[in-house]
């Protein structure tokens, strides 16, 4: 197993030469020691097939959700791309800066994504390091900050941006994972990391209506601290080849997918790992 950490990011390692679906107990070991160490681990042209991906998120928690395509393909081959299609939205709205499942009651451990068809141009991933984000604030901004909390919403992204679905059902929802009944999540916006015990901001596009504020000023604030948060020097993006796949956390990065011709062919695939209630809870949950 040949490991080399990236350099111009502060987090993020690249791993080749490795049997994922025959990891040696060292492997994993040292896997998983770097996973919470670097937070990213990139496996360049692995082809991971379903049972093998899954299998392997499962080495890190419980599933959110098992293998999922994230694509404008739909199911008889046909292209998404129209602007007012569900599926186009639910893609143009993950082009925002965000944590996974914030908006659900217990917010996500991390994902396992893997690249089927990528375009020639555009559909990058990117991950932003809110460790570093928190650690860059000045000292007034993190106690502020620290004292905080927000409430995350699927329907307030969506709809800030445009994307709600097109149909509603009768008691309001939509039939889309993550607008559920529930009352929408209240999340600090600064988290203690459970295994590295270091500080870390949860903000994101879910993130609105921070308590004490009102809508407006709390809308500012958040654009201003995620635009802070995701400058250039704490962010990689990833230019995808067929076959790789990567493993993040979620509860450090955030992470988005870079605009790209919606005529042309994306298919990715999502394992989503399920987060520690005993941790990830929603505040407003307990």
């Amino acid at each position: 197993m040949h490991i080399q950490d990236l350099t111009d990011s502060g987090f993020g390692t690249v791993i080749t030469d490795v049997d994922l679906a025959e990891l040696r107990d060292e492997e994993w070991e040292q896997i998983y020691r770097l996973w919470n160490e670097r937070a990213l681990l990139i496996f360049p042209a692995v082809f991971l097939d379903k049972d093998v991906q899954d299998a392997f998120a499962r080495r890190f928690g419980n599933l959110e959700f098992p293998r999922t395509a994230i694509s404008n393909i739909g199911k008889n081959g046909e292209i998404h791309q129209e602007p007012e299609d569900d599926v186009v939205k639910v893609i143009r709205g993950n082009e925002g800066w965000h944590h996974d499942s914030t908006y659900m009651p217990v917010q996500a451990l991390g994902a396992v994504f893997s690249a089927e068809i990528v375009p020639d141009e555009g559909g990058l991933t990117g991950w932003a390091d809110m460790r570093a984000a928190f650690e860059s604030l000045d000292k007034e901004t993190q106690d502020k900050v620290s004292s905080l909390s927000a409430y995350h919403s699927y329907y307030y992204s969506q709809g800030r941006d445009g994307y709600l679905p097109s149909e509603q059902n009768a008691d309001g929802t939509y039939n889309a994972y993550g607008f559920h009944d529930g009352e929408a999540c209240l999340r600090p916006l600064v988290k203690i990391h459970p295994a590295t015990h270091k500080p870390n901001l949860i903000i994101g596009r879910h993130a609105h209506n921070i308590i004490g504020m009102g809508s407006d000023e709390s809308e500012e604030f958040l654009d201003a601290l995620n635009e802070f948060a995701c400058a250039e020097e704490r962010t990689y993006f990833h230019d995808w080849q067929e076959g790789d796949a990567v493993v993040w956390d979620n509860r450090r990065l955030m992470h988005r997918v870079t605009p790209y011709d919606m005529s042309k062919p994306r298919r990715m695939w999502h394992t989503r790992i399920a987060g520690d209630p005993s941790t990830e809870l929603a505040d407003n949950y307990t």
